[in-house]
């Protein structure tokens, strides 16, 4: 079937998006336990990790002082679900029974449509699963305020790249079907690296500066969690914010190219699951 043209496409894209947003706000009793779950892990990463300042010198733990650190854990909590981080696997299990060669005659590629799908995912998230862990934080916890004026707007830019690192990193691993048949093995390896080299249950930089600087860099994780969190709590000064998140440009720029290419290689040889 012939691919659509770019007006086509651009309308396209944003119709698969809000059936996205439609798809996950129907999930209403799932949403608000998970919005609960969220805040009740959020309180306990917080007195652990402001114990953990309180037990340094000056109050500092990695440059972070105890409201940049109480920002940095339910910014986190917030958007463990805004970027999805993972229990994603729609991909692997078409691919394993056979359904997505029914993807395969549509208009629209698979690494397309299903990140349209995402992006609406996205925006039910920052509504439904974001706001509620930072208004309850801001309640029982001193949260920090920015104070530079552009550093809201660079959060927002950060944390749609970070969602575009992240699925391109599902994509990838659910992908992996399309050889093993079972991406149970890779899509669990990617749920145990992610939490932990992300950012998730502690910030990076209380590792030795050497293995920050490798996480920040080599790695994509730190580009769905921890750079985000950073950019909110000014961890840093305007210019390095910037790099970061040039940084997070680059990975999702290289993910989600890599997806087209695996993607395309996978259709050249593929042989649907059942005959």
């Amino acid at each position: 079937m012939d691919r659509l043209d770019a007006r086509e496409g651009v309308v396209t894209f944003g119709a698969l998006a809000r059936s996205g947003f439609r798809r996950w706000s129907t999930y209403r009793q799932a949403t608000i336990a998970g919005a609960f779950t969220n805040v009740v892990f959020g309180f306990l990463r917080c007195y652990v990790i402001l114990a953990v300042a309180a037990a340094t010198a000056g109050g500092l733990a990695a440059g972070y002082d105890a409201e940049q650190l109480a920002t940095y854990v339910w910014v986190g909590q917030g958007l463990i679900t805004v970027v999805g981080m993972w229990g994603w696997t729609e991909l692997a299990d078409r691919i394993r029974t056979g359904e997505v060669a029914a993807d395969l005659l549509r208009p629209v590629p698979p690494v397309v449509s299903y990140l349209a799908a995402d992006l609406g995912r996205f925006g039910h998230a920052m509504l439904t699963r974001f706001v509620p862990p930072m208004v309850v934080g801001a309640i029982f916890f001193p949260l920090y305020v920015p104070h530079r004026a552009g550093t809201i707007p660079l959060f927002l830019v950060s944390v749609v790249l970070g969602t575009l690192v992240s699925f391109a990193g599902r994509f990838l691993v659910n992908a992996t079907a399309y050889w093993l048949h079972d991406a149970r093995g890779p899509i669990g390896l990617w749920t145990l690296a992610s939490g932990v080299l992300a950012g998730l249950y502690f910030p990076l930089r209380l590792l030795p500066d050497w293995a920050a600087v490798l996480l920040y860099a080599a790695l994509p994780f730190a580009g769905m969690l921890q750079i985000p969190a950073d950019v909110l709590t000014e961890r840093d000064g305007p210019a390095l914010q910037a790099g970061l998140v040039a940084v997070q440009a680059v990975w999702a720029a290289g993910l989600l190219f890599a997806c087209a290419r695996v993607q395309k290689r996978a259709e050249s040889k593929l042989v649907v699951q059942g005959g």
